[in-house]
């Protein structure tokens, strides 16, 4: 077998420890004489394991015992949906800033369940920038105010939490929790999709503060109830069992490796490796976002001729390197490079990447 560096956006790339682990239990984990997706929920075995997940994901992320720590079903994109229900009256009010296509989604899935307001945007420049936090407009009175701190399509990121006063801030983190600490005191609702920085899909975690649930006023079905979730342990109804149990073991990863503080600095050191080969390349290659807002985990570049995208690509994948082709949304190149990448893959992609512009350049 010879594994290559997966430079996916998602499903993305895993800790290859977690992934031999996995394997070696695949048939029988622990003492339970079955896989860990064919035994109960309900089993004391799983639910030891669940529990310990979220004490390391706790510990990791230095949640407060006033939030809610949820292991979902699903992807970021139905939490969209959900959160509104959960958070806010249909006669209410959220603003929504939008850098990027995942906030454009998010406002979609808002739009038919309240008055969702655009309070900035950045797409009149392409979604190359942030909109300047002085010239957001905020609803007074909105319910929340949502934003998502990394795009991954456009390879826009905050590298700040901006302040939003007392209305809760609400965040899409599918791309970027535990890739730097995050002061979780600073949000409302923390949300995201697993399978970019904390194991396979068909999971979704959300970090919620406790007094925010349960008073939206409206007549919901039961399963959409959040509250419901976080009274059960996230075990309303049947768990993604299997992808609860990889993330735990991405979690143990974490914690022997250092943790958000080790992460921070790899993947600091990871964006300004590739940075550095595109910005030195003489102009072969280019990124278009605003340097002061460009993403450490996903970052789209382009060639000088859309001719030489197809064998970039197929070069790159025989040289071990996958999943860098670039969005349809905007195309070109893509290069995902979360927390398991690690930094030799991106020195590999930074070699190739030169020797592929002295050959065509």
């Amino acid at each position: 077998m010879s594994r290559a560096f997966n430079f996916s956006a998602g499903p993305a790339a895993l800790p290859e420890p977690v992934l031999r682990q996995v394997r070696e239990e695949m048939l029988e984990w622990k003492s339970e004489r079955a896989s860990v997706m064919e035994v109960s929920h309900r089993g004391q075995a799983f639910i030891d394991c669940a529990a310990e997940a979220e004490r390391d994901l706790r510990e990791l992320m230095a949640i407060p015992d006033e939030y809610a720590v949820l292991f979902l079903q699903g992807g970021a994109t139905t939490l969209a949906a959900l959160l509104p229900m959960n958070l806010a009256g249909p006669d209410a009010s959220a603003d929504y800033v939008l850098t990027g296509h995942w906030g454009e989604k998010a406002l979609e899935n808002a739009k038919p369940l309240l008055h969702a307001n655009i309070a900035a945007s950045s797409k009149e420049g392409g979604y190359t920038s942030l909109p300047d936090r002085n010239d957001w407009q905020l609803t007074p009175g909105a319910a929340y105010v949502h934003y998502t701190p990394n795009e991954t399509i456009h390879g826009v990121e905050f590298h700040d939490i901006p302040d939003v006063g007392d209305v809760p801030l609400v965040a899409d983190v599918s791309s970027n929790i535990l890739s730097r600490p995050m002061d979780v005191r600073r949000f409302g609702v923390l949300y995201g999709g697993a399978q970019k920085n904390l194991g396979p899909s068909g999971l979704v975690i959300v970090i919620v503060r406790k007094d925010l649930l349960g008073r939206h006023g409206r007549n919901l079905p039961p399963i959409f109830e959040l509250q419901n979730q976080a009274k059960n342990d996230s075990m309303f109804n049947t768990p993604a069992t299997l992808s609860w149990y990889i993330a735990g073991l991405v979690f143990k990863w974490l914690k022997a490796n250092g943790g958000a503080v080790a992460m921070e600095a790899q993947n600091r050191e990871k964006a300004n490796l590739l940075y550095g080969s595109i910005d030195g390349s003489g102009g072969f290659y280019r990124n278009e976002v605003r340097p002061d807002c460009r993403s450490w985990m996903n970052v789209p570049f382009f060639l000088p001729d859309a001719a030489l995208d197809k064998p970039f690509l197929k070069e790159a994948e025989a040289a071990g390197l996958l999943g860098l082709k670039g969005h349809r949304a905007l195309g070109g190149m893509r290069a995902s490079i979360y927390n398991a990448m690690p930094v030799a893959g991106v020195n590999a992609l930074v070699d190739f990447m030169g020797d592929f512009a002295r050959r065509n350049g």
